[in-house]
């Protein structure tokens, strides 16, 4: 399921809905570690694909495109503060912790530039899925999502430049071509065909989830493949900074949700929006940019994410949504 193919937005009948949610995120983690897998054990055969990563980026982000409608941009205007605060929190805690991170387990540059990569990247794909599964608030999730995708090519570079160009060199301008090439123009597209194809687009809709799944996956192969060698001794602290990275931005998203006197539900999304990467923009930003090593912390982030996303999602669907009263 693509970030906005919620009820809300496709209205779809919520047990249909959610049937197909919770087999994406069952899925979808075995699918990406068995591509992990197969880049690790055959990377020499993997590796020529390298160069068709931002192509296949953006196949995933035109799917996104596909899945927007002229509600999901209307509910910014009504949500102003809800949405505003969401995307503050995104772009400030986890490209924080990020170089917390790096900074406090002495990250070696490049691995360290990866996971402050992953921080300042734009929500996730699967996050709306996520907040809708952990009965959250899908509309706000969306917003989210969607604001701090389409600002990312200006606010990805200038945060990598800031935290991570104590580590390595950052060439903020070329970043900023390349996400405006492989996300935005994408989205844009995407959603130019929803309006104009819209009996297409409504024919191939219920595709996205598994094409959209398939392209991460393929993406996790490749950068793993570029960094097999070094897996094995970098996989542990690059685990151990990805877990902490991601259970930081879960927990101080629903507690800035919290701070800022948001409901219960709208807490659960914002946990979601904030935790939750867009690991493959962080994977081919650092393949593009710095080496293959620096994309393996967004590789190991792509698994991580939608494993504890579930996990948690899980755990909030069975608590009553009074206990996050204000």
């Amino acid at each position: 399921m693509t970030p906005t193919q919620t009820p809300e937005t496709t209205h779809v009948p919520a047990s249909t809905a959610d049937r197909d949610a919770k087999i994406a995120v069952t899925v979808f983690p075995a699918l990406v570690i068995v591509a992990g897998a197969i880049g690790f054990l055959a990377p020499d055969a993997i590796k020529p694909a390298a160069p068709s990563v931002p192509y296949l980026l953006g196949v995933v982000m035109f799917c996104m495109g596909l899945t927007l409608t002229p509600p999901d941009f209307a509910s910014v205007a009504r949500r102003p503060w809800a949405v505003a605060l969401g995307l503050a929190a995104h772009y400030v805690i986890m490209p924080a912790a990020g170089w917390g991170i790096a900074t406090a387990l002495r990250l070696p540059p490049e691995l360290a530039v990866g996971v402050i990569l992953v921080g300042c990247a734009p929500s996730g794909t699967a996050s709306n899925v996520m907040a809708y599964l952990a009965k959250g608030d899908v509309a706000l999730s969306v917003a989210v999502a969607t604001v701090s995708t389409l600002v990312a090519p200006l606010v990805t570079p200038g945060l990598t430049l800031l935290l991570a160009g104590s580590f390595l060199n950052v060439d903020a301008g070329g970043m900023v071509l390349d996400i405006v090439k492989t996300v935005l123009f994408p989205v844009v597209l995407g959603l130019v065909a929803r309006v104009f194809l819209a009996r297409v687009v409504a024919k191939v809709l219920p595709a996205l989830p598994w094409i959209s799944a398939i392209v991460i996956a393929a993406i996790v192969a490749i950068v793993v493949a570029g960094s097999a060698t070094k897996l094995a001794a970098a996989g542990g602290i690059v685990l151990l900074a990805i877990v902490l990275h991601n259970g930081f931005g879960l927990g101080l998203g629903y507690l800035a949700g919290k701070l800022g006197r948001l409901d219960g539900r709208a807490r659960r999304a914002l946990a979601f929006e904030v935790g939750m990467q867009n690991s493959g923009l962080a994977a081919t930003l650092a393949a593009a940019h710095f080496s293959p090593l620096a994309a393996l912390p967004s590789a190991v982030f792509s698994v991580w994410h939608n494993v504890s996303g579930a996990a948690v999602a899980a755990w909030l669907a069975r608590r009553p949504l009074r206990s996050d009263a204000p």
